[in-house]
């Protein structure tokens, strides 16, 4: 994570079928929309999908969509089913500031060859199986357009046959470790299915943050709030990281060695950057008003 920006909190899942739905999540409060062509999408609709998302995302009609800055990804089927080759020969002619998400990642070759076909654009991998895990660090560096790396975990507890959140444990503190490893953002968690568990989820993320994820993709509007809540600096956190910064702003202007915050704490380079990090959060849940956006 740079010291200036931060990724989404909120990532909010959209049926690509379900344009009337794809308008609202767009103008939601999520920071992020990703429409969705593969597991939302029933098979004879994937078509329909398809064309229903080039039209809306290549020239936004609703002019209250059109003006409100947004993060947008299309997430794609994979290549082992009949519908990869048409969506990835749609999502070229898309504006290059949408991203793709790609399912089922298990391979630096399945990322190279996504980056050829669209080159320039952001690719978000999915690690679903055992094997994409073993290749984490593979695949977050087989090309300079990827942009995340994070879990599919609905495949990935059936591929790895467990049922609950500690079989899972290892699988998400290894794609912490090669998203970092590699330079790219934190992972977002996956989404929490139950929408109407919001304790749980609050609870799940938690755990997740403890982990090192930052960040929730979502599938109803009602989570939004809950994972913000659990991802966001508090208060606390936000004072701490300027002490942390100023101090060491301080000691750099007037040549100072060791350098302690009011506590006692003795501060090196990682909590610094650490600092930094829990600063770009802050500011992207209260965006300076002349901060540029990134519009479709």
């Amino acid at each position: 994570m740079s010291a200036t920006t931060a990724p989404p909190l909120t990532l909010l899942y959209v049926p690509g079928d379900r344009p009337d739905r794809v308008v609202r999540a767009l103008a939601s409060a999520a920071d992020a929309v990703i429409v969705d062509l593969e597991d939302a999408v029933a098979p004879a609709h994937k078509d329909e999908a398809r064309a229903s998302t080039v039209r809306l995302l290549s020239a936004p009609s609703d002019p209250e969509v059109a003006a409100v800055p947004r993060a947008v990804q299309v997430r794609v089927n994979h290549p082992a089913t009949p519908w990869h080759a048409a969506d990835v020969a749609a999502l070229a002619g898309l504006p290059l500031a949408v991203g793709v998400r790609v399912p089922k990642v298990e391979s630096a070759a399945d990322v190279t060859a996504l980056a050829a076909a669209l080159p320039g654009r952001a690719l978000h991998l999915l690690l679903e199986s055992a094997l994409g895990i073993e290749r984490a660090f593979e695949i977050a560096t087989a090309s300079w357009q990827v942009a995340a790396i994070g879990l599919g975990e609905a495949d990935l507890r059936s591929d790895l046959r467990v049922d609950d959140e500690a079989g899972l444990l290892w699988a998400r503190s290894r794609v912490v470790v090669a998203a970092r490893a590699a330079g790219l953002p934190s992972p977002v968690m996956s989404a929490y299915t139950n929408v109407r568990d919001l304790d749980g989820l609050a609870a799940s993320c938690r755990a997740g943050r403890a982990l090192g994820f930052c960040g929730r993709t979502a599938i109803h509007p009602a989570q939004l709030d809950t994972i913000v809540a659990a991802f966001a600096p508090t208060d606390a956190e936000v004072e701490r990281a300027h002490e942390v910064v100023g101090r060491i702003e301080d000691a750099a202007a007037s040549g100072s060695g060791v350098v302690t915050l009011a506590d006692g704490t003795f501060l090196d380079v990682a909590m610094v950057e650490h600092a930094r990090a829990v600063l770009a959060l802050a500011r992207r849940r209260q965006p300076p008003p002349d901060e540029p956006a990134h519009r479709l």
